[in-house]
């Protein structure tokens, strides 16, 4: 029961913590949102049924992981931009860490990465307004 409750808060906090990010990722147009607010969602999900119904009630859900999860997809400007965050991320990791087997693994999580976007997510034309 302890560990439930444990894993629980743990969850709740870094929802808490994901949605912050997510937020700010939907202010700062170089730090990608989506990814934090799914990771958020995932989260509140997994934590709590109220905080589930309260994320799922916030226009941060609404406009952004609805639309997301409905359409299945991003466009590629989105894709562009958060591949080009994330391999600059991977990228100065790689400088700074001495690590072989890390650097190793680094390199092949960005070209997972690359291949998951390229290949998995679908590509949408991005709508006239």
């Amino acid at each position: 029961m302890a560990i439930k409750l444990l894993k629980s808060v743990l969850l709740m906090i870094f929802g808490f913590i994901t949605l912050a990010l997510g937020v700010l990722g939907i202010i700062i147009p170089v730090l990608p949102g989506l990814p934090f607010l799914l990771i958020a969602g995932f989260c509140f999900t997994k934590s709590s049924k109220r905080l589930d119904r309260w994320f799922k009630r916030t226009p941060f859900y609404k406009k952004y992981v609805r639309a997301f999860l409905s359409k299945r997809g991003m466009t590629r400007k989105e894709k562009i931009r958060i591949n080009l965050i994330a391999d600059f991320f991977i990228i100065l990791s790689v400088i700074y860490v001495d690590i072989l087997l890390v650097k190793f693994l680094l390199i092949i999580m960005a070209f997972y990465k690359h291949y998951y976007f390229i290949y998995k997510i679908k590509t949408l034309k991005p709508l006239r307004q």
